[in-house]
C-alpha cells in the first residue's frame, strides 16, 4: 500500500493520460463509425465493398500489432508523429469498425417503412439517414456502444507496450522501483474498474432515458 501512496502523482498522470486517450479515440471512433456505415447502408456498391473490407480487416488484427506497425512502421515511409497521437489515431479507426457495426445493427434494426416513409417526402439518402434513420439507431445501441467504450478505455493499456506513459505504464514503473507489482497493478486494475463503472453508470441512465423518449 505505501508504494501506491509514495507515487500517487505518477498514478495520477498516468490515469490523466488513459482518460485524455479514452475521450480523443472515442470521438475519432465515433467519426470513423458513421462514415464507415453511411457508406455500408448506402446505395454505392463500390463504397459498401469498401466499408466492408476495412470492417472485416480490422476486426480481424490484433490491435496491439497495429500499434507497432503504426509506431515503428510508419516513421520508416517518413510519417511521423508522437507516440500518444500515434496510439489514438490507431485506436479510433480500430474501434471505429466495432462502432459502425453496432450503428449498422441498430439501421437494421429500423422498420423498412421508415426509409420509404422519408423518400417519399422527397429526403435524399443523406437527409434520411441523418434526420430519420441513424437518429433511431442511435437509440437501439446506446449499451453496445457504452461496451465498446469500456473495451476502448481498457485497449488504450496496449499503448504502453510501444512507449506511451499511461496508467499501465505508470503502474510498470513504479513496480520497477518499488517491487510490489501486487498492491499496484490492483490498484492500476481498480482505476480501471471505476473508469468502467462510471461508463456502465452512465450507458444505463442514457439507454433508459432514451427508452422512456421513444
Amino acid at each position: 500500500m505505501s508504494a501506491l501512496l509514495d507515487h500517487l502523482p505518477e498514478f495520477w498522470q498516468g490515469l490523466v493520460v488513459t482518460l485524455q486517450m479514452t475521450a480523443a479515440s472515442f470521438v475519432g471512433a465515433a467519426a470513423v463509425g458513421l462514415v464507415i456505415v453511411a457508406m455500408r447502408v448506402g446505395p454505392v456498391p463500390v463504397l459498401r465493398a469498401v466499408a466492408t473490407v476495412y470492417v472485416e480487416t480490422l476486426q480481424n488484427l490484433p490491435l496491439l500489432v497495429l500499434l507497432v506497425l503504426a509506431v515503428f512502421g510508419l516513421p520508416e515511409i517518413g510519417l511521423k508523429a508522437g507516440l500518444t497521437t500515434t496510439a489514438i489515431v490507431v485506436i479510433a479507426l480500430y474501434e471505429g469498425a466495432y462502432i459502425a457495426e453496432a450503428l449498422r445493427s441498430g439501421v437494421n434494426a429500423i422498420s423498412a417503412g421508415q426509409g420509404e416513409a422519408a423518400r417519399a417526402l422527397g429526403l435524399t439518402f443523406g437527409q434520411s439517414l441523418r434526420h430519420v434513420v441513424l437518429p433511431q439507431a442511435l437509440r437501439t445501441v446506446v449499451q453496445p456502444i457504452g461496451n465498446i467504450f469500456i473495451a476502448l478505455t481498457m485497449n488504450t493499456s496496449l499503448a504502453a507496450a510501444v512507449g506511451v506513459v499511461e496508467l499501465t505504464a505508470a503502474a510498470n514503473r513504479v513496480n520497477l522501483l518499488e517491487a510490489q507489482p501486487i498492491p499496484i497493478f490492483v490498484g492500476a486494475g481498480l482505476a480501471y474498474a471505476a473508469v468502467a463503472a462510471c461508463a456502465g453508470f452512465v450507458t444505463g441512465r442514457l439507454e433508459r432515458r432514451l427508452a422512456v423518449a421513444r
